[in-house]
């Protein structure tokens, strides 16, 4: 069996990772960039819970090194294509001068599978530009349901 090329997306973000990181592992922050509703214990072994439109996504946090990185898988329950916790996510944060590199990675993602994600990522990634570019104030007030 062959093992599938990793998926990458990236974005920069004028922000430094210790401003970005807590976005990756606080659910109230998760939720203002992808999804409605997340469950998170970021802990290696810890729950990764993460409800996106019409999908909940289950897994565990595999590593969790503020600021600069976090790994979880990554599936949803009862599906036959990517079943929960079946593929891997790696997100880096890279300083580049004030701003941030912030590199995405999904391994193991079936070809069948590859466009749509790619596409969802980087959907999710211009919205974490967007609720970290928001003022300090304006984020705070956002509600918990999105950017």
């Amino acid at each position: 069996m062959t093992i599938p090329e990793p998926l990458t997306a990236s974005v920069r973000i004028a922000a430094p990772p210790a401003t970005v990181f807590p976005y990756l592992v606080d659910p109230a922050l998760m939720i203002r960039w992808i999804g409605h509703w997340a469950d998170l214990d970021p802990e290696p072994g810890g729950v990764f819970a993460l409800d996106v439109e019409t999908a909940a996504v289950r897994g565990r946090f595999l590593s969790v090194e503020p600021p600069t990185r976090v790994v979880f898988t990554w599936g949803v329950p009862g599906s036959e294509v990517i079943p929960a916790g079946s593929t891997t996510v790696e997100i880096l944060l890279r300083p580049d001068g004030p701003d941030t590199i912030v590199e995405l990675v999904h391994h193991d993602l079936p070809p069948s599978e590859r466009s749509a994600h790619l596409e969802g990522w980087t959907t999710c990634l211009g919205c974490l530009v967007r609720a970290l570019s928001a003022p300090t104030s304006a984020r705070a007030k956002r509600s918990p349901g999105g950017p």
